[in-house]
């Protein structure tokens, strides 16, 4: 599978991304099978391009099952440091050795369940870049900061992550907006809104990284996306994907919406 930015041409739609986050879910067994339904579902398809990121204790058994079928492997979390005395934890080193191609970083269960900070976010964002890893750098508002109209201020100051990075290393980057009032809670934004916090961030890459990285990166919406509104929100001009979180977890769920991928 290519890059994670890697779309045909600047003339040409960026290709849709469907990610699943399969976060502290399933067994061994039950993620396997669900590994096997997704490949099978996605048929190697290269229209869309579609991403699994299950527990990183099943990293191993589905990077197996998806090895030759186009559908990514990606992880859900790793640690700054290359290796040390972080008991418990994973680098991206190790995770590259799995079979790993693409790392979360910044989702906003680690903003705001375990409180990482935006400046150890970055680290994490060039720990996963610097170890040939793609990276899907997540960001969005809390329903207090929407509220007090804070929304754009938000982005900007998360997405100040790529900072560090040359607009050569762009291919190799996604962003993810998932707004954490949106997120298991089944409010999702409208796709107006949507659009709008899209825009928004894709205005800001290219001040960061250029115009031509800007219109390539694919831009992910990621709240309580469902078969139901996939299609609406992947309809939307700067909405270039879904981050999936409870859809993902069966094929009956998550099968439309890479259908909606395909449509859109």
């Amino acid at each position: 599978m290519d890059s994670i930015g890697e779309g045909r041409n600047l003339e040409m739609s960026r290709i849709p991304v469907i990610a699943g986050n399969w976060k502290m879910h399933l067994t061994g067994e039950s993620s396997g099978a669900l590994a096997q339904a997704v490949a099978d579902h996605h048929g190697g398809e290269t229209g869309r391009k579609c991403l699994v990121f299950p527990a990183s204790v099943h990293l191993g058994s589905v990077g197996s099952v998806l090895a030759g079928t186009g559908v990514s492997l990606g992880a859900q979390d790793c640690h700054e440091a290359a290796e040390g005395a972080f008991t418990g934890e994973i680098s991206a080193p190790m995770l590259k050795d799995m079979g790993v191609k693409v790392v979360l970083a910044g989702h906003s269960e680690r903003r705001h369940v375990f409180g990482e900070e935006d400046s150890r976010i970055a680290a994490k964002a060039a720990a996963i870049l610097g170890s040939g890893l793609d990276l899907m750098l997540c960001v969005g508002e809390t329903l207090e900061e929407r509220e007090n109209d804070r929304t754009f201020e938000v982005l900007d100051r998360q997405l100040a992550a790529l900072n560090s990075f040359s607009p050569e290393e762009g291919p190799r980057i996604a962003v993810a907006y998932e707004p954490v009032w949106a997120i298991g809670t089944g409010q999702t934004a409208t796709p107006e809104t949507a659009q709008a916090a899209h825009a928004h961030c894709r205005a800001a890459v290219a001040g960061i990284l250029g115009d031509e990285v800007s219109a390539s990166m694919p831009l992910l919406y990621g709240g309580s996306v469902n078969p139901s509104n996939a299609g609406e929100l992947l309809s939307q001009p700067d909405v270039d994907g879904a981050l999936v979180g409870g859809a993902s977890l069966t094929i009956e769920n998550f099968g439309p919406i890479l259908d909606a991928a395909r449509n859109a």
